[in-house]
């Protein structure tokens, strides 16, 4: 088993002194502030086709890419999100990668960390009892119970919780009223979290968030309940980015963790942005799919900070491009892959590389297969064995990465005008990414519309719907033509600046499943 460096000596060799740490342990620290070099590293971005529910290996190929350039002697950091509690003890299990390709230590990242969901989570409640509260003493903001728009947060798949009643007990001043719980990585204060540059930012943000509408329909916001503060305290130590390292001694900044089907899906600008100061490479993750967290990245992420990737890595697993297959046919899946490369290539203007994420029992007639289809498309696809070897399993990939990073960045552009019409942005994602005919929007995601137009003019647009399709509908797998895209609904994040649309069977409050990963779990 490799030994793990003590967190003070990995931040040593970033050039960080001990007033820049605050040590949790021996393996784990919070980064304070610390004075950006006017130098910037090299970004990578990478992104996956659509995924299967086990995922491709985002995470896994990350770390052994900047374990490789490590080997190469190149200064690589990573700036990744951290695991949400759901997932861990759901389906996928953590985030920290797997086999030898690991950010460490990995049982505390998966579970507590550093406290900053338990923060998040706390802080988004704790505005949630000052609205209740503020309805109990009278309510001399004249809240709309029917009407209120922020929701209560919790760091678990708990489908019971998607609606609830709550103020049933018999006081004489309660407002009994319906509820729902979203899961903490959904939560506004989450993607305000990663977005903010500093406390004043944060605390800024806190404020804007818009919490309900009055009797008389005038928006209502945090700052109106004079929240602000009290939930910048609680945040005062999370908005700080974590770091770690990979079992090889890589470093690893890890802070924040919306997931992409249902937020934005990128870790903190802080995080990315340290990383960029502080290495020469910075190799970073957006979740699920290129339609999902890459196009989010991209467009917002990217455009709200004016970063832009010098390469974008597409990974696939054989596995993945079978299940969008007719009967598990490789190279029907090829028709995923090509959208995916497309969509960076032609919308976003990137250069792609694609990431074969090779298993032990995949065969190479296949492996063959997807490299002569990609050289066909004029990308380059490199085999990657990143679980058994993270040190050398992406050598050639990281080299690949060396090579591109000394040509001039192209510009990068986006998918929609950040000026346009909520409507037009929403349809311009679903069309041009997604490849949909045309947006239908259902009665209540027009009048919500109607209602955020002004209030939300030059928002991004977060579209949450499935991960494992390119529609709204999980089983149009492959690339789907001509399909009709479905908006069910629409949330306003005033605090974030964005809008959310809801798409499909989309839930922002996600279920376990009859034998969750919380079955085989065991105290060791």
């Amino acid at each position: 088993m490799t030994k793990l460096q003590n967190i003070a000596k990995i931040a040593k060799k970033l050039g960080l002194k001990k007033k820049n740490i605050d040590c949790y342990g021996n393996y784990m620290a919070k980064i304070n502030e610390i004075k950006m070099k006017s130098k910037k590293g090299k970004l990578i971005l990478i992104s996956s086709i659509n995924p299967t529910k086990f995922g491709e290996g985002k995470t896994t190929v990350a770390i052994s890419l900047a374990d490789s350039l490590k080997s190469l002697k190149k200064k690589a950091i990573l700036a990744l999100r951290e695991p949400s509690l759901g997932p861990v003890f759901g389906v996928k299990g953590g985030a920290t990668g797997g086999g030898n390709a690991t950010i460490e230590p990995k049982d505390k990242i998966n579970l507590h960390f550093t406290g900053d969901f338990h923060a998040i989570t706390s802080t988004n409640n704790l505005l949630c009892a000052l609205i209740d509260n503020h309805l109990y003493h009278g309510n001399s903001l004249n809240i709309d119970e029917n009407n209120i728009l922020f929701h209560r947060c919790i760091d678990m798949n708990d489908r019971a919780l998607r609606e609830i009643t709550i103020s049933q007990e018999k006081l004489n001043n309660n407002v009994e009223r319906k509820e729902n719980f979203v899961i903490t990585a959904a939560s506004e204060i989450m993607a305000i979290l990663c977005l903010s540059k500093d406390i004043e930012e944060l605390k800024s943000r806190l404020g804007d968030i818009l919490i309900a509408y009055s009797k008389d329909n005038k928006p209502l916001f945090a700052k109106d309940l004079k929240a602000e503060n009290s939930m910048a305290i609680l945040l005062k130590d999370a908005i700080k980015p974590n770091l770690v390292q990979t079992l090889n001694g890589t470093p690893a900044i890890v802070h924040g963790g919306p997931f992409a089907n249902i937020a934005h899906g990128c870790n903190s600008f802080l995080a990315t942005d340290y990383a960029l100061n502080l290495g020469d490479y910075c190799i970073t993750e957006a979740g699920f799919g290129g339609d999902l967290g890459g196009e989010k990245f991209l467009d917002f992420k990217c455009r709200l900070n004016n970063f832009n990737p010098n390469i974008i890595i597409l990974v696939v697993t054989i596995k993945a491009l079978k299940a969008h297959g007719t009967d598990g046919a490789l190279e029907k899946g090829f028709e995923n892959l090509q959208k995916h490369l497309l969509n960076f290539k032609n919308i976003f203007n990137k250069n792609v590389i694609i990431a074969i994420n090779k298993f032990d029992n995949d065969n190479e007639k296949d492996i063959k297969a997807i490299i002569e289809y990609c050289k066909q498309l004029n990308f380059k696809a490199v085999v990657s064995s990143p679980y058994f070897n993270s040190k050398l399993g992406c050598v050639e990939l990281a080299k690949e990465v060396i090579k591109l990073c000394e040509y001039d960045n192209s510009p990068l552009k986006f998918s929609y005008d950040f000026n346009d019409s909520i409507k037009n942005k929403i349809s311009d994602i679903a069309i041009k990414v997604y490849g949909a005919k045309k947006v239908v929007f259902s009665k209540n995601a027009l009048k919500k519309i109607k209602l955020y137009e002004k209030l939300a003019k030059g928002f991004a647009v977060i579209i949450a719907k499935t991960q494992y399709s390119l529609s709204d509908n999980e089983k149009l797998l492959g690339a789907p033509r001509d399909f009709i895209f479905h908006v069910q609904d629409v949330e306003i994040k005033n605090g974030a600046k964005f809008i959310v649309a809801k798409a499909g069977k989309i839930t922002l409050m996600p279920g376990l499943p009859a034998h969750p990963n919380s079955e085989k779990m065991e105290l060791d």
